[in-house]
C-alpha cells in the first residue's frame, strides 16, 4: 500500500484530458409536436461543458480509487455513473452526490490508523449545499473526507464515503455557474437577488426547488416569498414546452392561493429565469393541470436592481453641495452647516434629507430642507452615514461600553426640536470589531459590512430584519466575501457588487470589484492616491477621488472629472 498520494496536478491533467466540449446549440426547440419537451436542458449555455470519466482501472491502488472516485465526481451525466462504479454494490446505493460540493485548491489522499480507512485532505475554497449556497472560505481551510474501503471481486471499492462531491476550483468553475434566484422585500415592492450555484445543465429544476425552499440563510427574515413555506414540486422535474416552464406544484396549496398570489408566485418565477435564455414564460400547474393566472393589474411587478438619481453629494469650500452633470450647485432649501465642518455626507434616496459627519468622526448630524442641522449621536470612530429607501440613515460606531453598535435614524418629517427616532443594534457577529463602512443596498433589505477584528478586515453582507412599518429591529448573520487586499470603505455598484479599495493618499490603489456571481474578485484600475469611491448604476459609474480632484472610471483606466470637492456620494 502506497503512503501519501500524487497532489492534484495529476488530477488536472486527467481531467484535461477527459474534457469535453459540446459545440452544438443546446436550445430548447420552441414549436414541434405536443406533450414533446426536455427536462433539465432549459438554460443550457452553448458549448456547455460535459466531462466523460474514467473508468476504474485494474489493479488500481486504494489512494488511486480515491483519488479516481472524486475525479469522476465531475461527471455528472446519468446521475454519476462513473463515480458509482468505484463504490460498492451498497454504497452505490446509498451515496447522495448532490447533497454538497466540496471544491478545492488542492487535494490529497492520506492513510490513518485504521486499516483500509484513508482521508481525502482538501485545501478548501468553498463548498456549495444542497441548496446552492456557496460559502467561501480563506486559504488555509482544511477538511478531511474519510473513506473506508474494501475488495470486491479482486479490485478496491469504497464502502463508505460522505454524501457529496469533492472536485478543483478550476472544474468547479466550467461546470457550475452562479444563478441569482428571486425574492421580494416585504412590501413586494423590490426584488432581491440570493444568488445560487448550480450545474450548468441542470439550472431549472435546481432552481426552482431552491427559490420552494426560502431564502439563504443571511436572508431569513429579510425578505419574503410568495411560495408558503412548505411548497413543493409534484413532480422531480420542471419541463420546458416550445418556451415555457411548466412548474407543477402541489395542488392544494397552489388551488387555494388567491389570483394575488398566483400572480406574485408567477412573477418570482419568471424573475428568477430570466438567466434561462430558452425559457420564455412560466405556467403555474396543479398535478398537471394548468392554473390560470390573471393579471387584472392589481399586483404591479417588482423593481429589480433599483436605479439611483444621477447626482452626487459632495462637500466643497466647507459645505454640502450638489455635484451633477460634472458641475458643482447648492443642495435645494438646505441650510450652510459650515460651522460644522462637514465630511462624508450621504442623500436620502426618498427625500431631501441628508447627514454627515464632523470633521473628527465622532458626530452624525441629519439635515432636513427649512431646518437647522441637529446632532443624532456622538461617539469616536463613526462610520459613513448611509441612508436606504425608509428614509432610515444609518452609522456605527463604540457603545457606550465599547460594544459595537449600529445605529439607524429617521428625521425626515419630524419637526425643529423633537425627538428624532432611532434606534440601536448590537448584533453578537460584530462583537469586538471596528466597523469601518456600513452601506445599506438600494432596495433597503441588505447591508454592506467592512469590519476589522485583530488587524483581519471582513467584507460581509448581511441582511436588515424589520417590523411591520420599516423599523429596523435585527441584522442577521453575514455572509463574507473574499477579497484581494484588506479594504477600509466600500459602496454598493449594483444588487450583486460591490465596490471596495483600501484608500491611500500616498500610495498606487486598485479598488476591485467584489461580485456574489464570481468566486474571485475583479481588480479594477490602479491610480495613486485614491482616498475615496462612490458609485451610481453599474460599473462604467464609479468615481474615485485623489488630491487632484475627482474620476471616472473608464475602460481600464480612469478619467479626470472634475477638482474643488471631496467625499461624493450617490444617494443611499
Amino acid at each position: 500500500m502506497r503512503g501519501a498520494s500524487k497532489l492534484t496536478s495529476l488530477a488536472a491533467a486527467l481531467l484535461a484530458l477527459v474534457l469535453v466540449v459540446l459545440t452544438s446549440c443546446a436550445q430548447i426547440p420552441r414549436s414541434g409536436p405536443v406533450g414533446k419537451s426536455t427536462d433539465e436542458s432549459a438554460g443550457k449555455p452553448n458549448n456547455a461543458p460535459v466531462f466523460f470519466p474514467v473508468a476504474p482501472r485494474s489493479g488500481a491502488g486504494p489512494e488511486s480509487v480515491i483519488e479516481d472516485f472524486y475525479l469522476a465526481g465531475s461527471g455528472y451525466e446519468d446521475d454519476y455513473a462513473v463515480a458509482r462504479q468505484y463504490l460498492t454494490q451498497a454504497s452505490s446505493v446509498k451515496w447522495k452526490p448532490d447533497q454538497r460540493v466540496l471544491v478545492f485548491r488542492s487535494a490529497r489522499v492520506v492513510g490513518t490508523a485504521v486499516e483500509n480507512v484513508f482521508n481525502y485532505e482538501l485545501d478548501l475554497a468553498y463548498s456549495v449545499d444542497a441548496d446552492g449556497i456557496a460559502t467561501q472560505l480563506p486559504e488555509g481551510t482544511k477538511e478531511n473526507i474519510p473513506a473506508t474501503l474494501t475488495k470486491v471481486d479482486g479490485e478496491w471499492r469504497i464502502a463508505e464515503i460522505p454524501d457529496g462531491t469533492a472536485i478543483p476550483e478550476e472544474t468547479f468553475k466550467v461546470i457550475y455557474g452562479a444563478y441569482p434566484i428571486y425574492f421580494y422585500d416585504p412590501t413586494y415592492t423590490y426584488a432581491v437577488p440570493d444568488v445560487r450555484w448550480f450545474i450548468k445543465k441542470k439550472t431549472v429544476k435546481a432552481m426552482t426547488s431552491a427559490l420552494l425552499g426560502g431564502p439563504a440563510p443571511y436572508l431569513k427574515g429579510a425578505v419574503v416569498s410568495a411560495f408558503p413555506s412548505g411548497m413543493k414540486l409534484a413532480r422531480e422535474s420542471v419541463p420546458v414546452v416550445s418556451g415555457a416552464a411548466q412548474v407543477d406544484l402541489s395542488a392544494k396549496d397552489l388551488v387555494e392561493a388567491s389570483n394575488e398570489d398566483r400572480l406574485r408566485m408567477q412573477t418570482q418565477l419568471a424573475l428568477t429565469f430570466r438567466s434561462q435564455p430558452d425559457v420564455i414564460n412560466v405556467e403555474l400547474r396543479a398535478n398537471q393541470d394548468l392554473v390560470r393566472v390573471e393579471d387584472n393589474g392589481s399586483v404591479l411587478p417588482p423593481v429589480r436592481d433599483k436605479d439611483v438619481p444621477a447626482r452626487q453629494i459632495a462637500v466643497s469650500n466647507n459645505d454640502l453641495v450638489r455635484l451633477e452633470n460634472n458641475k458643482l450647485g447648492p443642495l435645494p432649501d438646505i441650510k450652510s452647516v459650515s460651522a460644522l465642518s462637514p465630511r462624508l455626507p450621504a442623500e436620502s434616496p426618498v427625500s431631501q434629507t441628508a447627514a454627515f459627519l464632523n470633521a473628527g468622526r465622532t458626530t452624525l448630524y441629519s439635515i432636513v430642507p427649512g431646518q437647522p442641522a441637529r446632532a443624532l449621536t456622538t461617539r469616536s470612530g463613526l462610520s459613513r452615514p448611509s441612508f436606504g429607501r425608509y428614509d432610515w440613515v444609518w452609522t456605527a460606531g463604540p457603545g457606550a461600553n465599547g460594544a459595537t453598535e449600529v445605529l439607524a435614524y429617521r428625521p425626515a418629517g419630524i419637526a425643529e426640536g423633537a425627538n428624532v427616532p432611532g434606534v440601536t443594534l448590537t448584533p453578537s457577529w460584530l462583537a469586538g470589531r471596528k466597523v469601518k463602512e456600513f452601506r445599506i443596498s438600494r432596495e433597503g433589505t441588505r447591508a454592506l459590512v467592512i469590519s476589522e477584528l485583530n488587524g483581519k478586515t471582513s467584507v460581509q453582507v448581511t441582511g436588515i430584519i424589520r417590523t411591520g412599518d420599516g423599523t429596523p429591529r435585527d441584522l442577521t448573520v453575514p455572509i463574507t466575501l473574499q477579497t484581494a487586499h484588506e479594504p477600509d470603505q466600500g459602496v454598493w455598484v449594483n444588487d450583486t457588487t460591490v465596490a471596495v479599495m483600501k484608500g491611500s493618499a500616498s500610495e498606487s490603489v486598485t479598488p476591485e470589484l467584489v461580485s456574489l456571481t464570481s468566486a474571485a474578485p475583479q481588480p479594477l484600475a490602479p491610480w495613486p492616491g485614491l482616498t475615496a469611491l462612490s458609485a451610481g448604476n453599474g460599473p462604467a459609474e464609479i468615481f474615485g477621488q485623489s488630491a487632484e480632484g475627482i474620476f471616472q472610471r473608464l475602460g481600464n483606466g480612469w478619467s479626470p472629472q472634475l477638482k474643488g470637492a471631496v467625499d461624493p456620494s450617490f444617494a443611499g
